[in-house]
C-alpha cells in the first residue's frame, strides 16, 4: 500500500491515459471516491492543461494538477496579463480548491523559471505577464487593463549613466492612460 505522501503525489499529477488518449486530472475530487485518478474534465481545459504540463516540464517544473491549471490560465492562448487574485478567482470558479499562497508561490516559481514576468503596475496588486519578450505596457487606469507596447514603438534619447561597475539590465515602462477630459 502507498504511503499517504505517495498517494498525495500521485493525486497531484496530470497524465495522459495510454489506452484512451484522454487526459486525466489526477487531483480532481469526486464525492463518491475522494481522489480519483480517472476523472475527466472538459476537453478544452484538459488540452490546455496537457500543453501547460509539457511546458512546465520543459523548464524543470514538476507539473502538478494545480500548477498545470494555473499555467493553463496564464500561458495558454496567447499573451495575458493577470493578477494573482484574478487567477485565484478563475480557479475557484472552476471548482478548484487552492489557496492564495499556493497561487503566489506557483507564480513566483514560474517567474523564476522564465515562464512569466512579474509586473509592478500599481500599488493594489501584483500582475504576471505571459509575454516574457522585451516590451512595455499601456495601463488603463479606469479599467486596469494592460496592453503590450512593442519596444520599437518607444524611443529613449538618453539614459542616465549607471553607477560604476553596473550596467542596464532592462527597462520596465508603464504608460498610464485615462479618458480625455
Amino acid at each position: 500500500m502507498r504511503s499517504p505522501r505517495r498517494r498525495k503525489r500521485a493525486a497531484n499529477r496530470v497524465s495522459l491515459s495510454s489506452n484512451s488518449g484522454n487526459l486525466r486530472m489526477a487531483g480532481a475530487r469526486t464525492k463518491r471516491h475522494g481522489y480519483n485518478q480517472g476523472v475527466k474534465a472538459s476537453a478544452s481545459a484538459l488540452m490546455a492543461s496537457a500543453e501547460s504540463a509539457r511546458r512546465l516540464a520543459s523548464v524543470g517544473i514538476r507539473p502538478t494538477a494545480q500548477r498545470a491549471r494555473i499555467a493553463a490560465l496564464l500561458i495558454s492562448g496567447g499573451p495575458r496579463h493577470l493578477s494573482a487574485e484574478q487567477i485565484l478567482a478563475a480557479l475557484r470558479a472552476g471548482g478548484a480548491r487552492v489557496s492564495k499562497a499556493t497561487v503566489y508561490n506557483t507564480l513566483n516559481l514560474f517567474a523564476k523559471r522564465g515562464l512569466v514576468r512579474p509586473l509592478s503596475v500599481d500599488h493594489d496588486r501584483n500582475w504576471f505577464d505571459s509575454n516574457v519578450e522585451p516590451h512595455y505596457h499601456f495601463h488603463d487606469t479606469a479599467t486596469g487593463r494592460l496592453t503590450d507596447v512593442p519596444v520599437p514603438e518607444v524611443e529613449f534619447r538618453r539614459l542616465p549613466t549607471p553607477p560604476e561597475g553596473m550596467e542596464v539590465a532592462g527597462i520596465d515602462l508603464v504608460i498610464r492612460l485615462r479618458k480625455k477630459l
